[in-house]
């Protein structure tokens, strides 16, 4: 099959950014309610997750340093549920990825599984929390808030899911996703108001991201004001995230899906996918098939996700590992996203196949798009339909002339050339 030519495309509509990280994070933690809440030389426990942060290790050095400022005692305790194999090993690696270790942070860092039970809730379910970060003088969290993967609600990824789920580990992971939908979106919140009546939880620093992935916005929020600030954060965020410039697709080639690029693998905000059961579908983006071309390492073999994709590659399936896989999918109670998808032997195969089952015969009228992932969406490849729909558009911009994508001999795609700045491109700059 001849494959469509495509062109590179920009998306440039500008985006609020932190200009100076390290001042900003200070200034937070200097005029926060710790000095208040807290005397000088007592413990304070610094959760951080899983997610990719942007510039998570400067944000996390920032805070500690502040802390140890200000005459406290900090030290870093792992709060990301059943991540990294639900182990102390696994979610002291997943941190180290991000440059989160003793070594760099000076100070210790927890990250064994043990918990508390605190009481229970008013759905009478227990609430566990991480024992570290109980018997600490104090707690705070550092947590990007944004849109979560697999629900709509007034508390979404933050502060409080951190809290919840992060900090309840594998036995507070466990205990609301086995409730499905109702346990993240409606329970969450209850369980919230047990653990600021119960632990020393004093309140954490929120981060926002534009479509760039870059630090759009620090703001200390307060535990008493924890309710009332993280949805207007929320609301925040969505307007900020990165979106595919067009509503209607055939077909959409996604380079890599990993758990670095979005807790579901492939972001059902960014495809319109949500693949949740019982759960309503989005309205937007519309596509008719998704090809998924490679896992990427940072996943350590998690594949959450790869059933949102429609075709895959075998070497793709062939990088899950089964353990963290299914901890993570059995967990999280959400496997349909999760299922396997069709196979090709490589990508040109797969691409050739999604072409193929799109429901639009007629190449000139394809509407085709590739992305490096559903985080970084600010660059893309587009077939002639979306280059000229682009050029009559404000914020995109059409940055070369239509060409053949560019395969090895094994028929794969050289991502590194169509995405250079991407995280895959960067990795390989490194290596």
């Amino acid at each position: 099959m001849d494959l469509p030519l495509l062109a590179p495309l920009r998306q440039t509509k500008p985006q609020p950014v932190v200009s100076d990280i390290v001042g900003t994070v200070r200034r937070q933690w200097r005029e926060s309610s710790l000095p208040r809440r807290l005397k000088p030389g007592t413990r304070v426990a610094v959760g951080g997750g899983s997610r990719g942060i942007a510039n998570f290790q400067t944000i996390a050095k920032a805070t500690i340093d502040s802390l140890k400022e200000m005459g406290y005692r900090p030290f870093l305790v792992a709060a990301m549920g059943s991540h990294g194999g639900a182990t102390a090993e696994g979610q002291r690696e997943l941190l180290g990825e991000y440059g989160i270790t003793e070594a760099a942070m000076g100070v210790e860092l927890r990250s064994d599984m043990t918990t508390v039970q605190l009481g229970t809730n008013s759905w009478g379910e227990p609430v566990f929390w991480d024992k570290n970060a109980f018997e600490a003088d104090g707690a705070v969290t550092i947590s990007r808030v944004k849109p979560h993967t697999d629900f709509r609600g007034k508390f979404e990824s933050g502060i409080l899911k951190m809290c919840v789920i992060g900090w309840g580990k594998r036995d507070g992971a466990a205990q609301h996703h086995r409730w499905g939908l109702r346990g993240l979106r409606d329970m969450m919140p209850e369980t919230m108001k047990v653990i600021l009546d119960k632990t020393r939880f004093l309140g954490g620093l929120a981060l926002l991201e534009n479509v760039e992935e870059k630090t759009a916005k620090v703001q200390f929020v307060d535990r008493d004001e924890l309710f009332d600030v993280e949805p207007k954060l929320l609301d925040l965020a969505r307007e900020l995230m990165g979106r595919l410039p067009f509503e209607q697709l055939d077909l959409l080639v996604i380079g890599e899906i990993g758990k670095n690029y979005s807790g579901a693998g492939i972001d059902p905000n960014v495809v319109g996918r949500l693949l949740v059961e019982t759960a309503p579908e989005f309205e937007s983006p519309k596509i008719t098939r998704i090809c998924a071309l490679d896992l990427s390492p940072e996943s350590h073999g998690n594949g959450t996700g790869c059933g949102i994709a429609d075709l895959a590659t075998e070497r793709l399936l062939k990088a899950i590992d089964l353990k963290p896989f299914l901890m993570n999918n059995l967990t999280a109670c959400f496997l349909r996203r999760s299922q396997l998808p069709f196979t090709m032997p490589n990508d040109r195969e797969c691409i050739e196949k999604g072409i193929e089952t799109c429901w639009q015969p007629r190449q000139e009228k394809l509407r085709m798009a590739i992305i490096p992932n559903t985080l970084e969406v600010s660059e893309l490849w587009v077939s002639a339909p979306l280059v000229e729909e682009a050029k009559a558009r404000q914020y995109l911009q059409v940055s070369g002339e239509l060409q053949d994508l560019p395969f090895d001999a094994n028929g794969n795609l050289e991502q590194e050339k169509l995405f250079p700045h991407s995280v895959r491109g960067r990795r390989k700059a490194h290596n």
